[in-house]
Formats: structure tokens, C-alpha cells, sequence
């Protein structure tokens, strides 16, 4: 198993792409720390985890602040030792137009979004950097890459691939490996107000995905797995997308272009 007795942290464990990664990296053998604000949905983790012979702690916390952070990293190394992966992977996005976000949904964005990774890294970097090993994964997005609306979170998650190759490259004579992936749309929970209102809008975004379809949580965990082994050991500051192919290029746009050179010219 790739990660036997390697300690990781997924925060915003408790549900969609956070709750399969956690399940991943425990059936691989790590000892899962399901980090989530919401308490309930960490500790159904966890206790999945566990009932499949896994080893796990799940944590309330705030990622926002920076006491909740060095208490669940202070649990995490009591419960299993000090932290080899962290995976930041709690995010916020406001479904608002620009022009009415408030001050107050762009600060949450932004916190949730970037300030939570930088507080969950500067505090496990210390045990990082003591061992000369370890492994920072961000999940970061397709909206890091390009316009497809929520411009806090985007911004954010911006804003989180500069802070991964700044991280990289820091940290790597300690040894230490920071990598992100960019999804694209994925079939999650975080989609169900939007789904309740417009029951249709996968089958429509699908369209703009050369293969075909959105993405579902388990399209993206292969990725992180690969990138927090040893299998990725010297790739450290890269930004892998797994996003069906939207940011390879505008498949709409190119039909359109063909459509117009088919016509005959008047």
C-alpha cells in the first residue's frame, strides 16, 4: 500500500471529493484525519473509515482560524504522529453576480479558499521540515485557469497555485513536495442548490467537456494519490488539471469555426 502508516490530513473531509480522498488514502493505509467544519459529517467519515478496517480521526475545525488549525494538527500528532500528507481541499463559493457579492461572501471566499491553506500548511511544515519529508496537495480548479464564473473563489483558487510553487520551491531542499490539481466540474454536493433549481445544468455544462461529461469525485482521486506517493517523487510545483479536457481548448468555439467554413460563399 502507498501510504502504510503515513499520516494525512484531508480537510473539507466530510463530503464530496474531501470524503472520497479520505476514504482513498485510508484503504492505501494511511492513518486518515478527517478534518471538516462540520463535526457530524467528519465523524460519518471517519466511523466509514473505520468500519472498513481503517484507521481514523475525524476533527471539527475551522480552517479559518489559525487556533482550530494547531489544535487539529496537536490531535493529529497525538492520535498517529506528525503529519506526512496534508491535502487542503476546503473551499467556499458564493453563488452570487459580481455586482452583488458582498464584502462580507468575498472575505468567507477568500478565507476558506486560501487563508485555510495557508494556515493548515505553515502548521505542519515545522514537523515537515524536522523529518525532511513530506507532501502538500492543493485542490485548486479550472477556475484558477480561466473565467467560469464565482470570481472570489476563483480568485482564491488563483491565488492557491501561487502559493503552491512559492511552497515548492521553498521547501524543497527540505524535501518537501507541493503539487496542485485543478478540477474540472464535478458531481458533488456542493452542487445541490444549484441542481434543486435547474435540474438539467450537468447535462448542459457537458457539453463543453470534450469527453463528454462532468466529473465525478473518483475521476480526481487517482490523480492526488499518484501526486502525494513516491510514485510522483520528483514532481514538486506543477499544476495538474483533470478537467474532461475544458482547458485544452473551446470545443463549441471550434464547431463553429467549421460550421462557417462549410458554407458556401455567397
Amino acid at each position: 500500500m502507498r501510504f502504510e502508516d503515513r499520516v494525512t490530513i484531508v480537510t473539507g473531509g466530510g463530503s464530496g471529493l474531501g470524503r472520497v480522498l479520505a476514504r482513498r488514502f485510508a484503504a492505501e493505509g494511511a492513518a486518515v484525519v478527517v478534518a471538516d467544519l462540520a463535526g457530524e459529517s467528519a465523524n460519518a467519515v471517519a466511523d466509514e473509515i473505520s468500519d472498513a478496517g481503517g484507521r481514523a480521526l475525524a476533527q471539527t475545525t475551522d480552517v479559518t482560524d489559525a487556533s482550530d488549525v494547531r489544535a487539529m494538527v496537536e490531535s493529529t500528532r497525538e492520535a498517529f504522529g506528525p503529519v506526512y500528507v496534508l491535502v487542503n481541499n476546503a473551499a467556499n463559493a458564493t453563488d452570487a453576480d459580481f455586482l452583488s457579492l458582498g464584502e462580507e461572501a468575498w472575505d468567507e471566499d477568500v478565507a476558506v479558499t486560501l487563508k485555510g491553506p495557508f494556515l493548515c500548511s505553515q502548521t505542519v511544515l515545522a514537523d515537515m521540515v524536522e523529518s525532511g519529508s513530506g507532501v502538500i496537495l492543493n485542490i485548486s480548479s479550472v477556475n484558477a485557469l480561466g473565467y467560469y464564473g464565482n470570481e472570489a473563489y476563483s480568485a482564491a483558487k488563483a491565488g492557491l497555485l501561487s502559493l503552491t510553487r512559492s511552497l515548492a520551491v521553498r521547501y524543497g531542499p527540505s524535501g518537501i513536495r507541493v503539487n496542485a490539481i485543478a478540477p474540472g466540474s464535478l458531481r458533488t454536493p456542493a452542487w445541490e442548490q444549484r441542481v434543486a433549481r435547474d435540474q438539467d445544468v450537468f447535462e448542459r455544462v457537458a457539453r463543453w467537456y470534450p469527453l463528454g461529461r462532468v466529473g465525478e469525485p473518483e475521476d480526481v482521486v487517482g490523480a492526488a494519490l499518484f501526486l502525494a506517493s513516491e510514485e510522483a517523487a520528483w514532481i514538486t510545483g506543477a499544476v495538474l488539471p483533470v478537467d474532461g479536457g475544458l482547458t485544452a481548448g473551446n470545443m463549441q468555439m471550434m464547431e463553429e469555426i467549421v460550421r462557417g467554413q462549410d458554407k458556401e460563399p455567397s
